[in-house]
């Protein structure tokens, strides 16, 4: 059973040597690129069931126990977020196989897609700091060459501002990181749960903290680290778009709560109120610069900074149904916010541009897709008996319950904000007539066969689906969702799964 711990790694490594030995062939590329995720999807599915049915799985790399060796661990909310990540990836793989233009693909575009999922999936996975650091940098290499192919003035302005702040956030973590090993001989995170909750200075686990909250906050782009995000993420083409706004910021938020619910809880009258403060800045400032936007990808770019607000919100208030909340709210931004870059691709694809003033008329010249578009939207607002209506409807009722009323007016008034921000791209891009000189905008509609359009349309459908069910099904997941959250807050079920042998002090 172990090595379903393994797969959602080598899968993605095994594809990519794949890949590098069929680089002349662009059809067996997309053919292995698409397969690979797949192939990732159904061991994600098993490893969640696996962890649902055994509870935390663990394996010890190479014999090596905890706290001495590279240890790998999964329990329901790393189960979840591995099969998130690999949803995300088979349906930006098909997408990007009828829209990512033959160049890119020849210089080796779904090498790095795989060699991205790897760290997306290692982040999800690893049981110490240290190779966390590793994973992030995985991804940061993946992401700034994804980010810059195809070399055009934007992307690379983009890319620049996207590494620069990344780079600086993984100074900090590798600087946390020696500290927190100075401090404490391990890197582990179970043994890290053990010896920062006893720590003798409180001032040193205060210090690290917020040295943590630092890297993670600006990997999730929260308030105020944000601002590289609306900066890059509208630049590449939009399968890369799509991958980065499901997965990336959910690497940071996942770190975040990784760290606050087992490292640092001993001061939470400190930390958590430090990220309930964060939590509602993070939702405002992005709902106002998503209010403030006239281009489609940017809009949904800023909406990305507001919603990992409410997933902080969870983490910040601390209970079992706050967390319960922060983990459903993942799960429905990921699906939906992957699904509204694709739609906003397919948009660009038939205007040449993805600028509110220069595009209409989609609801009568393409009335498919704009139901895709109106159904994401309105989940997006939290619209009920849609996905992100649960999503709130549980972080708002844990916010009354805590009696934090602040935050709850805060995630309220944020999503009419949102409502009124997507009405704004229905209203331009979908209701209105099309502009006069539309016809002459075309240029990359035609550059896409209408058939290769078509299979374009597939991953929408599929996530918009899964939307669907979501909302439909909100017991069962909601009822998931509290068993990941029940479980993050034993710290001493992760312990003793990791460390087996060690007594646990109560």
């Amino acid at each position: 059973m172990n090595v379903l711990l393994v797969l959602p790694i080598a899968i993605p490594l095994a594809t990519m040597a794949v890949l590098v030995l069929s680089w002349q062939s662009l059809r067996t590329q997309k053919v292995l690129g698409v397969g690979g995720a797949f192939a990732l999807l159904a061991a994600a599915v098993a490893l969640l069931v696996a962890v649902h049915r055994h509870d935390i799985v663990v394996l010890h790399v190479g014999g090596w126990p905890a706290p001495f060796g590279i240890t790998l661990v999964a329990d329901l909310l790393s189960g979840i977020m591995v099969l998130l990540a690999s949803l995300v990836a088979a349906s930006v793989s098909v997408y990007a196989s009828v829209t990512v233009d033959e160049a890119r693909i020849r210089f080796g575009f779904f090498r790095l897609f795989h060699l991205l999922m790897m760290g997306v999936c290692g982040a999800f996975l690893t049981g110490d700091v240290f190779n966390l650091y590793v994973w992030f940098e995985v991804m940061l290499i993946a992401s700034f060459v994804l980010l810059s192919l195809g070399g055009e003035q934007g992307q690379l302005e983009g890319a620049i501002k996207y590494v620069t702040l990344n780079l600086m956030s993984s100074a900090v973590f590798l600087a946390a990181i020696g500290i927190l090993y100075a401090a404490t001989g391990t890197l582990n995170m179970a043994d890290l749960s053990l010896k920062l909750r006893n720590f003798p200075d409180g001032n040193i686990v205060s210090a690290l903290s917020m040295l943590f909250l630092i890297a993670f906050g600006t990997k999730a782009a929260a308030f105020p680290l944000f601002f590289w995000l609306p900066a890059s993420y509208h630049t590449p083409p939009v399968a890369v778009s799509a991958v980065f706004a499901g997965l990336l910021t959910k690497v940071g938020v996942y770190a975040l709560i990784r760290a606050f619910t087992l490292l640092f809880v001993s001061d939470t009258e400190f930390t958590h109120t430090l990220l309930h403060v964060v939590a509602g800045l993070t939702m405002i400032t992005g709902v106002l610069g998503a209010m403030a936007q006239n281009e489609i990808r940017r809009i949904l770019s800023f909406h990305i900074v507001s919603q990992i607000g409410y997933m902080m919100m969870g983490l910040a208030l601390l209970t079992p149904l706050a967390l319960a909340g922060s983990v459903f709210y993942i799960t429905h931004h990921i699906v939906v916010k992957t699904n509204l870059f694709l739609i906003a691709g397919i948009v660009e694809q038939r205007f040449g541009s993805g600028r509110l003033d220069r595009i209409g008329g989609l609801s009568r010249s393409a009335p498919v897709l704009a139901l895709l578009f109106f159904l994401s939207a309105m989940s997006l607002a939290g619209i009920p008996p849609l996905s992100g209506f649960f999503a709130k409807l549980i972080l708002v009722r844990a916010g009354l319950e805590a009696g934090q009323f602040g935050i709850v007016v805060a995630a309220l008034v944020v999503s009419l904000l949102t409502l009124f921000s997507m009405t704004k791209i229905w209203a331009e891009a979908f209701w209105k007539d099309p502009p006069t000189d539309a016809d002459e905008q075309r240029p990359a509609a035609a550059a896409h066969p209408h058939r290769q359009l078509r299979l374009s349309y597939a991953p929408i459908i599929w996530l918009l689906a899964t939307t669907v069910t979501i909302g439909v099904l909100a017991g069962p997941l909601a009822r998931l969702s509290l068993a990941a959250a029940e479980q993050l807050l034993d710290q001493n079920a992760y312990v003793n799964a990791v460390l087996e042998s060690h007594e646990v002090p109560q």
